[in-house]
């Protein structure tokens, strides 16, 4: 037996042409920007892949080398690298970015601290904010909040910087075998991959991800809404649940089921404790497989908890299976060590006792691993090999790869999604969550999963869930989670009438996108795009893009700043301070219309948070009028744009979970807007494999910030009837197409051309003064102001002794 099968494609061994070489020391020149420096005293290179690195086959770039009697010089474009062939140190390695932006100090020396925009961590376990408990608060759970913390979360850096350059070391990886597993390298070289990109960050990244891995493709239903709690569920119980979801119309695509779907109290000590099991609890599930086949019968995949740190002891089902194939006597009641360093038990764990589980049903597994970094081999990771392992194992029924699980390092974006762990319900953990996603792109890790609520400890804070779930609702995976407490849960009924209200909303949004996801989806794996791009990406060399941590590209077409901050009472509204790069941008849901190229505070109540569109953005979703919870390819569509400018956008359409991700299985639509004499929205004919997709559909096409319009339709060139509306207080046109062949084109046309509206100052104003709690006098006079003077009034209500949540509000309406 081994692990022959569980091998990720790899083309480790670099060019000749690629390599400076000498005795003990190795460079090679992969890019002009990207650097492999290696040294080993016995003159031992490493050939293989990595748990970081899979590819080094890349393209010779242009470079010249000089050398004398002191140093080597190599010079690229963007490099100038001066090396004394001695052992790495600061005063004989050195390098010098000379391409590519990133100002003064882009002189690396050996040895030199890192200064780069940082990249992810391990787990938020116990962390409030970036703030972490220590582990004997974290572990008895009733520590009060204002006790003292132990530390900060130790963020790992990451291949972005200011400064031009940032270094990936990867002297302590195990190399990965032709075999299929894991193997220490030989001697105590030195191995490091030098990014000398300067601002060229997207560049950097693209490269970064050949040279470790491409960010995989999802399933489709991952980009749904998850439920999971850690709650002793019956079967009877989370069937009621879901049907009350069903009847609320909440739709949700994954249910997860925390440790207690195992037998946990019932243990004999003399087996320890129930942490770890593999048996179903039968009093609590008395039909697994039932259960399973109705959760995707009512479009909810599954994935189950698991800890496997104990191994598998003697009263677990399929104990005398696996004790057999490790070849221990069942009768002797011996346990199965949990062991990854030994190849043989990762098959037989895998094989003999999680796919019996995944025949029944179950879709995925969370690799809930919180004991530590250690092996039987010095440096092997038990959390990287159970990612690694888990993923490449979890498609042999033929669905697409997936695991949910902690980050492991370095190259841990080939295994999502991520699980960031048990972070405490808080202001500071909800204001540290969008940062700490972003950064997280920094290293290639496209998709954490967080606990939207916050899992444990902290107060009841029906604002907080609120806000929460907005986030959520655009962030990467969308968890609902809590801890096991009765009071603790995160159904929307549970909270106050406006809350529940805000989360029904977003949680159906969040569904109601799956569309543009899939496509961001596609765009991560074939485009190395992450779907969260912090401001800088796009825009390096300006400060402000590094002044707002917590905002984010959220795919090509959005702009999202969340709210983490409690609404003031008097304006009953929350701010946020927004960089808006240049050009005109609406508000998703307002219609409102801003100017960018500055920083602006930007006001919302509980019931809406800050996404922008920018000009010319296109945004598919699936048009939730009719309700149903299916992930698949919809039959009804809802296209929001803001035409502003040209735009274009392809949807991206495929079966949704098979591992086979060949061109030919993607169906193409191209979604155009395009102004002239006459403006038009066309929907372009679905190309590729259309038998993924229905054979027709109806669209709703919704021009947001424009005024009223007339139009005609066609398809094909033939006029279809359709339904035109108007929405004054959003400034908002809606065109319904009817269902209509996936194979015509269809046009929308306004002839005398669509026109951006004005912002209706006063109406707007009237909306925010109206729920403000302040005197009627007051309101009425800044109204007057308002609808006399416009934005010329700012002077005015300057005198007005407003407070500076009343007049930052004002003044986000008269400046947008």
């Amino acid at each position: 037996m081994g692990m022959e099968g569980y091998k990720l494609e790899s083309h480790p061994v670099s060019k000749k042409e690629a390599i400076i070489q000498g005795d003990c020391y190795r460079i090679t020149m992969l890019t002009s920007a990207l650097v492999r420096l290696e040294y080993n005293s016995e003159g031992v290179f490493e050939d293989r892949a990595t748990q970081s690195v899979l590819n080094r086959d890349f393209p010779v770039p242009e470079f010249k080398v000089v050398e004398d009697e002191e140093e080597l010089v190599i010079y690229t474009d963007s490099l100038e690298i001066h090396y004394n062939r001695k052992p790495f140190a600061a005063n004989g390695l050195s390098i010098k970015v000379i391409g590519g932006g990133g100002g003064w100090g882009r002189n690396w020396n050996y040895g030199d601290e890192p200064s780069d925009l940082l990249g992810t961590a391990r787990t938020l376990d116990g962390c409030d904010g970036a703030m972490k408990l220590s582990d004997d608060a974290y572990l008895k759970g009733d520590t009060p909040m204002n006790e003292k913390y132990s530390g900060k979360v130790k963020m790992e850096h990451g291949i972005i910087s200011r400064k031009g350059f940032a270094v990936v070391d990867d002297s302590h990886s195990m190399a990965l075998t032709e075999d299929g597993w894991v193997s220490p390298r030989q001697g105590d070289g030195e191995d490091l991959y030098f990014f000398g990109y300067g601002h060229r960050y997207l560049e950097s990244l693209k490269d970064f991800y050949y040279l470790c891995g491409k960010q995989p493709l999802l399933p489709r239903y991952a980009f749904g809404n998850w439920w999971s709690r850690y709650h002793r569920y019956t079967e009877e119980e989370y069937k009621e649940l879901v049907e009350r979801f069903e009847d609320e119309k909440l739709p949700f695509s994954v249910a997860v089921v925390d440790m207690d779907w195992h037998i946990v109290d019932d243990v004999d000590p003399k087996y320890g404790s129930g942490w770890t099991g593999y048996t179903w609890n039968k009093n609590f599930f008395p039909d697994p497989k039932g259960f399973m086949s109705w959760l995707h019968e009512h479009n909810m995949k599954i994935t189950l908890n698991v800890h496997p740190a104990d191994g598998i002891r003697a009263y677990e089902e399929l104990y005398p299976r696996v004790a057999e194939k490790m070849g221990i006597d069942p009768e002797s009641e011996i346990a199965v060590q949990f062991d990854p360093a030994d190849p043989h038990f990762m098959e037989v764990y895998l094989k003999d006792l999680h796919h019996p589980l995944e025949e029944e049903g179950v879709d995925f597994w969370w690799l809930d691993w919180q004991q530590g970094t250690v092996t039987k081999v010095p440096g092997l990771d038990p959390l990287w090999m159970l990612n690694h392992y888990h993923y490449l194992d979890s498609s042999w029924k033929g669905n697409r790869p997936l695991t949910f699980s902690r980050y492991a390092g370095v190259g841990s974006h080939r295994y999502p999604v991520g699980f960031s762990g048990d972070s405490v319900i808080s202001w500071e953990s909800l204001q540290f969550q969008p940062y700490f996603t972003n950064t997280a792109s920094n290293v290639g890790y496209g998709w954490w999963s967080h606990d939207i609520g916050g899992h444990m400890m902290g107060i009841r804070d029906d604002e907080l869930m609120a806000r929460w779930v907005e986030y959520g609702v655009f962030s990467p995976i969308n968890r609902l989670h809590s801890t096991d407490n009765p009071f603790n849960g995160k159904e929307p009924w549970k909270f106050d009438k406006i809350t529940q209200g805000v989360m029904e909303d977003y949680l159906r949004l969040r569904h109601g996108m799956v569309p543009y996801l899939y496509t961001m989806n596609h765009r991560a794996n074939y485009d190395d795009l992450p779907l969260i791009q912090p401001m800088y990406y796009l825009e390096p060399d300006c400060d402000e893009a590094y002044q707002v941590p917590n905002e984010y590209y959220f795919g090509s077409e959005l702009l999202v700043s969340p709210i983490t901050e409690k609404q003031d009472p008097e304006v009953r509204a929350a701010k946020v301070t927004t960089w808006l790069p240049e050009g005109m941008w609406v508000d998703f849901f307002t219609g409102m219309v801003y100017q960018g190229g500055r920083m602006i505070d930007l006001w919302r109540g509980v019931e809406d948070m800050p996404v922008l569109m920018k000009a010319g953005a296109i945004v598919p979703m699936k048009d939730m009028a009719d309700y149903d919870s299916s992930t698949d390819n919809p039959k009804a569509m809802e296209v929001r744009v803001f035409p502003a400018e040209d735009g274009t956008f392809t949807l991206w359409e495929d079966q949704g979970d098979t591992p086979v991700d060949k061109e030919e299985n993607w169906v193409a639509t191209q979604l155009t807007f395009t102004g002239g004499e006459e403006d038009t929205f066309t929907i372009g004919k679905a190309l590729g494999n259309v038998s993924v997709i229905p054979e027709s559909r109806s669209w709703k096409v919704v021009f947001m910030g424009v005024e009223k319009a007339c139009c005609k339709v066609t398809a094909d060139g033939e006029e279809v009837a359709v339904k035109v509306s108007y929405d004054k207080a959003i400034a908002a046109l809606t065109v319904e197409v009817p269902e209509t062949a996936v194979g015509k084109e269809i046009v929308i046309t306004f002839a005398d051309g669509i026109s951006l509206a004005e912002n209706d100052l006063a109406g707007r104003c009237y909306a925010m003064l109206d729920k403000a709690q302040i005197p009627y006098n007051l309101k009425s006079a800044i109204q007057a102001v308002v609808e006399k003077m416009g934005k010329d009034g700012i002077g005015t209500l300057a005198t007005m002794n407003l407070s500076p949540a009343l007049m930052g509000a004002v003044l986000e309406l008269l400046t947008a």
